[in-house]
C-alpha cells in the first residue's frame, strides 16, 4: 500500500512540474494569450488604416473634388478664372536706436 501512495505521489509531482515548468505549462500559455491579444490589437489598427486607405482610394477614382484638392493643397493647382496672391513678408527691423 506504500508504494501505492508513493507512486501517486510521484505521478503528482510529475504533473505539477509539466504544469509550471514543463513545455506547454502555465507561463509558456500566458505568454502566448498575450501576443495573442497584442496581434489582435495591431490587425485592429491595421484594418483601420486599410479602410481608410481604401476610403481614399474610392474617393479619388470617383470624384473630382479630391482629386482638385489635393493638386491645390500638394501641387498648388489654380483653377479656371482664378486669381493667385503671393503675399511676400520681411523681417521687421529690430534694430532701435
Amino acid at each position: 500500500m506504500k508504494w501505492l501512495i508513493a507512486l501517486l505521489i510521484g505521478l503528482l509531482l510529475l504533473l505539477q512540474y509539466r504544469l509550471w515548468v514543463g513545455d506547454g505549462g502555465l507561463p509558456e500559455v500566458l505568454h502566448l494569450k498575450s501576443e495573442v491579444e497584442y496581434a489582435k490589437q495591431q490587425k485592429i489598427e491595421l484594418q483601420e488604416r486599410n479602410n481608410s486607405l481604401d476610403a481614399e482610394v474610392t474617393d479619388l477614382k470617383k470624384g473630382l473634388e479630391a482629386i482638385e484638392e489635393r493638386a491645390r493643397s500638394e501641387m498648388g493647382m489654380i483653377g479656371k478664372d482664378e486669381i493667385f496672391y503671393q503675399i511676400i513678408t520681411t523681417p521687421e527691423d529690430d534694430t532701435s536706436e
